[in-house]
This record gives C-alpha cells, sequence and structure tokens, in this order.
C-alpha cells in the first residue's frame, strides 16, 4: 500500500485502487497457472494408473503382507504374491472376497492389493 504525501486523499484513494486491480491481476494469473499445473499433474499420474476390475471366477494373486510391517519375510528372492485364489464375492466397494483353491476362505481385500493371474 503506498500513500504519498503530498498529494490529495482522492489521488491517494486513486493510487489504492490501482493497486487492488493489479492485485487482483495477480491474483488471478497465479490461480490459471495453478489451474493448468494441476491439469499437467493429473493427466501425468492417469497415464500411469490402470484400473483393476475382477470378475466371480477370476484367478488373482494377492499381496504378501507381513502382520508386523517392520519385519521382512524371508530373503529378497522370496515371491511378494500369494495365489492363485478365485473371486468369489465382488463388493461395491473395491473389496473382493477371495479364495484359496482348496475353499479356504482368505477374506475380503481392497482390489489395491490384488492384481490378476494368467495361467
Amino acid at each position: 500500500m503506498v500513500v504519498q504525501e503530498g498529494l490529495t486523499d482522492e489521488e491517494n484513494a486513486k493510487l489504492l485502487l490501482q493497486e487492488l486491480e493489479a492485485l487482483d491481476e495477480k491474483r488471478l494469473e497465479a490461480q490459471q497457472h495453478l489451474e493448468c499445473y494441476q491439469a499437467r499433474l493429473s493427466n501425468a499420474f492417469n497415464k500411469k494408473v490402470r484400473p483393476r476390475s475382477f470378475q466371480v471366477g477370476d484367478l488373482v494373486l494377492a499381496l504378501r503382507r507381513p502382520i508386523i510391517t517392520t519385519h521382512k519375510i524371508g530373503s529378497k528372492f522370496t515371491s511378494k504374491w500369494d495365489g492363485p485364489y478365485v473371486v468369489q464375492d465382488v463388493y461395491t466397494s473395491g473389496n473382493y472376497k477371495i479364495v484359496a483353491k482348496d475353499s479356504l476362505r482368505v477374506g475380503p481385500i481392497n482390489e489395491k492389493f490384488l492384481k490378476r493371474y494368467y495361467a
């Protein structure tokens, strides 16, 4: 805010209004740059995302997760995936009930911990 001495109150008010208009223009420009940046980031992210959906009867592999996440399971050469399992039920929330080949229920698991099994 610039208030100059030697100017009348009306002139100072005009200067303040001009500064406010310039700030509004800069704010709009910054908002446009932000929206363009977010759109570029969104497009780059969406290129790499693959939607996963499974049907009842599909064969899937489940991610092997330790109960205590700070401990590793086995060596670095052990598989991170268990299975194959059969999808028994599909829930609307992106969860699936999977069953092992010997009809042992594994339980509901989120789709992000599953991947398709190709025999």
